[in-house]
């Protein structure tokens, strides 16, 4: 079937999670990802293993769609194996630290001498240049450094980083929009581009709402937070909405930890809400009467409304709200969404099989294109496609192959003689 992606081929070098997001969602879309892995692979087939020797689900959930080839890029067979694939992709990716694949041979100027329409699109924790370019970067220390853990967590308690992985899942959604854009330009020039993505900027992006609010402390106090007291830059939030109307998180029976339900308070639906859970009494009640006097007495509100909620699970708070137009949510653990119907309708879970662990969970496609349905497939195996990506895509002959891989192109080289020395420190 004709995918939105066909005919893009994509070498993708990127390791842990911030690029394979980002080619995973191109081997979904319908592009020919290879990746191309070191012998010892990607280092997450290893990490938090839940079964013994097989590729662990931090690995199998990031690259599906993908076929996997093993290449020693300081092999000199290597290196031109990785050569020939430049040449006849659209897209290559990378997420080394800065300098690597330039003291490798590959850095952008050389690539693009090799293949000058391709696409090369780079993550880095804070780019290429600059004081931090050198640092290196984690999830959660892009979240740091992008604005959202100082505006995370309780009013009163220390930054939290978000359960959401928007440093590197969210860079990796980031570099696609980059990529896409790179690929269309490149119809009009017919030439490549260099495409860079750092985790601190795009965390910074995700952020922006908050630099709204930095701005405005200038001029006044913040009346849809809990708070009005504000230092010079934007607060932890809590579960405070941020926005224009009033949100925030509700505790349901049994009280649990995740029984809360999510509600906003928008002005046209506070009559509502108050004949609900107050009758005519709460309705006209001069506390409550529009957004700005709600706003100054917001937490009597709140506790209003939560001992209503208390009443209820947070699913039938759910229903009864929508009854009457309200904007809310039930808190959702991750066992909610696994076993939830609307999210099996939209396939946004699925079940694949895999040779070494069976049946697995992964999440599907968020983006719904009416001509291409997506089709997830399962992880590839270490270095599985090595030998069909070279036979069919660069036409070796079998006992080139074998050369190849008796030269050292495929395997980890062998340490130098030297370095068996047994007196060696």
């Amino acid at each position: 079937m004709d995918k939105a992606l066909s005919g893009i081929r994509v070498l993708d070098m990127t390791h842990v999670q911030a690029g394979p997001t980002c080619s995973q969602l191109m081997g979904i879309l319908g592009a020919d990802v290879i990746k191309l892995e070191p012998p010892t692979g990607d280092v997450t087939r290893k990490q938090l293993r839940d079964i013994p020797d097989a590729d662990s689900l931090y690995f199998t959930m990031l690259n599906c769609n993908k076929r996997s080839i093993t290449v020693n890029l300081k092999n000199p067979m290597g290196k031109e194996v990785f050569t020939d694939l430049v040449k006849c992709c659209d897209v290559v990716m990378e997420n080394f630290g800065p300098g690597v694949l330039e003291r490798l041979g590959f850095g952008w100027q050389q690539v693009h001498k090799i293949n000058p329409k391709i696409v090369m699109a780079s993550i880095k924790g804070f780019g290429n240049e600059g004081p931090y370019a050198k640092f290196k970067a984690y999830e959660n220390v892009a979240q740091a450094m992008g604005g959202s853990m100082s505006t995370t967590g309780a009013l009163d308690g220390p930054p939290t980083a978000t359960g959401a992985q928007i440093g590197d899942s969210g860079t990796g959604v980031h570099l696609l929009a980059g990529i896409l854009a790179a690929l269309i330009q490149r119809q009009r020039t017919g030439r490549g581009q260099f495409v860079e993505c750092a985790m601190m900027d795009c965390v910074m992006n995700l952020c922006r709402v908050k630099f709204r609010d930095h701005q405005r402390i200038e001029r006044g106090p913040l009346p849809e937070y809990s708070i009005q007291e504000f230092d010079d830059f934007a607060p932890r939030a809590a579960n405070d909405s941020g926005g224009g109307q009033l949100g925030n998180a509700v505790l349901c029976k049994p009280g649990g930890p995740n029984d809360y339900i999510y509600v906003v308070v928008q002005e046209h639906v506070w009559p509502a809400i108050a004949k609900r859970i107050g009758g005519e009494d709460l309705a006209v009640d001069v506390r409550f009467t529009d957004i700005n006097v709600r706003r100054k007495n917001q937490q009597a509100m709140w506790n209003l409304i939560g001992e209503f909620a208390g009443q209820h699970t947070k699913w039938e708070l759910m229903e009864i709200l929508n009854e009457i137009d309200v904007p809310c949510g039930p808190i959702m653990s991750t066992k909610d969404l696994v076993n939830d119907e609307h999210v099996a309708l939209r396939d946004m879970v699925v079940s694949l099989p895999h040779p070494e662990r069976g049946e697995f969970l992964n999440i599907g496609c968020p983006i719904k294109l009416s001509d291409s349905p997506a089709e997830i497939v399962r992880s590839p195996l270490l270095g599985e496609h090595t030998d069909e990506i070279l036979n069919e895509l660069l036409g070796y002959e079998d006992s080139h192959i074998q050369h190849l891989r008796e030269s050292g192109a495929f395997t980890k080289s062998p340490p130098k003689a030297e370095e068996y020395h047994p007196l060696r420190a």
